[in-house]
């Protein structure tokens, strides 16, 4: 019971595996605790995910559940599936009668579709059916939020044509402390936490938690000329990856660093930003307002250019090939990005116009109104 008398509301959050789909679902565990500091959240996730460092972090509690990732082609594993499906269907619906769900999010991704499927009834449908409401953060819809949209309660998305039928846009969820960053105001202090030149215009370059090798290449071969045009650079290359970077007689400095734990004090630091466009790094680049170049993984489907052409068909930003980001594309680009304060002015308001930074807290009302039955 809460102050009021009244059971708190259940909120069991799906999006584990990578930070894409989990920092989506923290986002909105805060915004529902802004809304109903007594409201009960539990997140679902696998033991081999980041959601095992990136939930507790957080300071939700974490359920663990068998992972159901779906094979692509033909294999012992398509064989052995529904087996699998079966047993952590089984887990989770376990997982949602001990937090008494009131509802269940799904972020995508292999933790989702046990939950979504799991929400039903059971064979007998003597259980009751969970509401659902799926949150799609990329351009294009993948299987598991396919599968819940079926019967969700409210489908929401980041872009206008993810495929998903009924689907209503709101952005992807992004935590508050970078929605409500005032990288002006943070700028001296986040440089002096990374040792940058106060002055100097920054590049801030990272391809995701793991690196990116053609980024790291391409940039830091650049180094002589980056300072030499006064050019300052903070580069995470990657825990697993290291960084030749040549030296320069002169100029600002080019930090690197293996990760960077405040992205926060990043984003302050830099002017301008050289990165992947996975959908949560656009949402998050586009929220603080920074001018950027995207340079989407060259495989896969195509989802990532996608999740970048809003933001650059606003004038936020570029796109760039993998193939194509190469050292003297930083001497033709970039450096003459970076030296035009004007130009960075007007792409960086562009940026933050394609943003929404009020996601978190739409997809948390929504949640709401599902749990309390007055949608769908």
């Amino acid at each position: 019971m809460n102050g009021t008398g009244k059971t708190p509301l259940s909120v069991v959050l799906a999006g584990g595996g990578t930070a894409g789909h989990i920092e989506p679902a923290m986002a909105v565990a805060d915004a529902l605790r802004e809304l109903d500091p007594g409201i009960r959240i539990t997140a679902l996730g696998t033991a081999r995910g980041l959601e095992t460092t990136l939930v507790p972090q957080r300071g939700y509690p974490l359920v663990l559940i068998p992972p159901v990732p779906l094979p692509r082609k033909p294999s012992r594993q398509m064989i052995d599936l529904p087996l699998r499906v079966r047993r952590a269907i089984k887990q989770t619906r376990a997982a949602m009668d001990e937090a008494g769900a009131d509802v269940v999010v799904g972020f995508g991704g292999y933790v989702s579709l046990p939950a979504y499927l799991a929400a039903g009834p059971g064979i007998m449908r003597r259980r009751r059916r969970i509401p659902i409401v799926v949150h799609e953060a990329n351009a294009s819809a993948g299987i598991a939020n396919k599968v819940g949209a079926r019967r969700a309660a409210a489908v929401l998305t980041a872009f206008p044509d993810s495929g998903l039928p009924k689907a209503q846009m709101v952005g992807i969820p992004v935590r508050s402390s970078i929605t409500s960053l005032d990288r002006p105001a943070l700028r001296a202090q986040a440089r002096e936490h990374f040792g940058l030149d106060p002055d100097a215009p920054t590049l801030l370059v990272f391809g995701g938690s793991q690196g990116a090798r053609s980024l790291n290449e391409a940039v830091s071969a650049a180094a002589p000329e980056l300072a030499a045009a006064g050019i300052g650079v903070l580069h995470a290359h990657g825990p697993k990856n290291s960084l030749d970077v040549p030296a320069a007689s002169s100029g600002p400095r080019y930090v690197s660093v293996p990760y960077l734990s405040r992205m926060d004090l990043a984003y302050a630091a830099a002017d301008a930003v050289v990165c992947r466009s996975g959908a949560m790094t656009v949402a998050e680049v586009s929220a603080v307002g920074l001018p950027a170049v995207y340079v989407p993984l060259p495989h896969g489907n195509g989802e990532q250019e996608l999740n970048a052409r809003p933001v650059v068909g606003a004038g936020g930003g570029i796109i760039v090939k993998d193939a194509e980001l190469t050292k003297q594309y930083v001497l033709d680009t970039v450096i003459p990005l970076l030296t035009d304060a004007e130009g960075l002015s007007r792409m960086g308001r562009a940026a933050a116009g394609a943003g929404h930074r009020s996601a978190a807290g739409e997809v948390a009302r929504i949640v709401m109104d599902v749990a309390r039955g007055q949608v769908g």
